[in-house]
């Protein structure tokens, strides 16, 4: 079957050995703790590892060409001395426990980079969740675009209330050849993957056409790595090959339950706080969404009529443009209340509590609004994170 959505079999390449030295979290996490790196450069000894093939951002520099070069490097120097297996039109079943103990289910295939645009207001098959801020993808251009290897923390978000596809998976799964089976470093919990068979690929990539339909053509959101999406998008557009045009990632229904959604609050500092939240009353008028204001021991519950489906995208519409006619204020985005309210405990800030988006909502959000505004949802710990297992060959 010509199955019409994005997502397919890949060519993935694993290493032959030694998966608890190769594996390292995404890039992206950790970039205010280089112990942690260092912890994990001491894991990884002198194996093989996915941190010579990666740039973690804690090293980020305004030149970083001599880390790309020495990527760049490693990555040829790994696949001509034999380190990975190749293993073709394959499709992998992921069962990640968590550092919280919990279960979590994704499968890893390549998407078509045809089917995803990052932009707002798109009607692609692939969106963006949350705002894409354009200065951070040139540096990830520069680590790509001569790159040949590719290796995926993208996380793609699809919407199975049923769960048919990973209760088949789950049911079946002694049916399929493990591909790896290890403890992750660091803390990262464990992981166990599968090697799909033919039945089972024809069954997930039948259920997931169904979900297209079902949606009106809308099957993925990226629930982490859009920046790494967004730069492998940009990659093929400077280069349109084959290889190029598809992006290695692993898909996860929204509905699993080991997914948490934690709201991102904010605190505004350098303001006067009784005259910002006039101005935010005043600039939509009262009305039903409600926000918890935070400033020091007072706290204020206010309503105000939604610009947005969310409540944050709301607060974040006015504060965008509260910030450009007030050049003293800066927003910070915070995670949890307890820290909110300390924040807010200082002189000329005032903090807003609002409700955190429900999974449910994501789908419909994004299709209402376009893309989120930036920093509307933590999915998860950064422990939780994925780890960079499975390669592509892109050039």
């Amino acid at each position: 079957m010509k199955y019409k959505h994005s997502f397919s079999a890949a060519d993935i390449l694993l290493p032959k050995e030694n998966f608890e030295n190769w594996a390292v979290i995404a890039c992206d996490q950790y970039t205010s703790e280089p112990e942690y790196w260092e912890d994990v450069k001491a894991a990884a000894g002198d194996k093989p590892s996915a941190l010579g093939i990666v740039l973690p951002e804690v090293y980020l520099s305004a030149d970083n060409s001599g880390f790309i070069e020495n990527i760049n490097k490693n990555m040829q120097s790994y696949i001509n001395d034999g380190v990975f297996n190749e293993y073709k039109d394959c499709l992998i079943y992921v069962e990640r426990i968590q550092s919280d103990g919990k279960l979590r289910r994704g499968i890893v295939g390549k998407i078509d980079l045809e089917s995803y645009d990052y932009r707002s207001g798109t009607n692609a098959e692939i969106r963006a969740t949350e705002q894409t801020v354009l200065s951070r993808i040139p540096p990830r251009v520069e680590i790509r675009k001569n790159a040949p290897l590719e290796m995926p923390h993208v996380m793609l978000l699809f919407d199975d209330v049923k769960d048919e596809i990973f209760k088949y998976l789950q049911t079946n799964k002694n049916e399929f050849n493990v591909a790896y089976d290890f403890t992750l470093m660091c803390g990262g919990g464990s992981i166990k993957g599968y090697f799909l068979n033919d039945v089972a690929k024809e069954k997930v990539l039948c259920l997931l056409q169904d979900l297209k339909e079902q949606n009106d053509g809308f099957l993925f959101c990226v629930g982490d790595g859009n920046h790494s999406l967004a730069t492998a998008k940009e990659c093929y557009n400077l280069n349109k090959t084959e290889a190029s045009r598809y992006a290695l990632a692993e898909i996860v229904n929204i509905h699993d339950t080991a997914l948490q959604f934690e709201p991102i609050y904010r605190v505004v500092f350098g303001v006067d706080p009784e005259a910002l939240i006039d101005e935010f009353i005043k600039s939509t008028g009262e009305g039903a969404q409600k926000f918890t204001c935070v400033c020091g021991d007072t706290i204020k519950e206010i309503g105000v009529n939604p610009t947005a489906k969310l409540a944050v995208g709301t607060l974040q519409t006015f504060l965008d443009e509260y910030v450009k006619t007030h050049t003293d204020a800066e927003i910070d985005y915070i995670h949890g209340e307890d820290s909110l309210k300390k924040l807010a405990s200082r002189k000329n800030a005032v903090g807003f509590l609002f409700d955190g988006m429900q999974k449910s909502e994501l789908f419909p959000a994004v299709n209402s609004d376009g893309s989120l505004p930036r920093k509307t949802f933590s999915m998860g710990h950064a422990d939780d994170k994925r780890f960079y297992i499975e390669a592509r060959k892109i050039k």
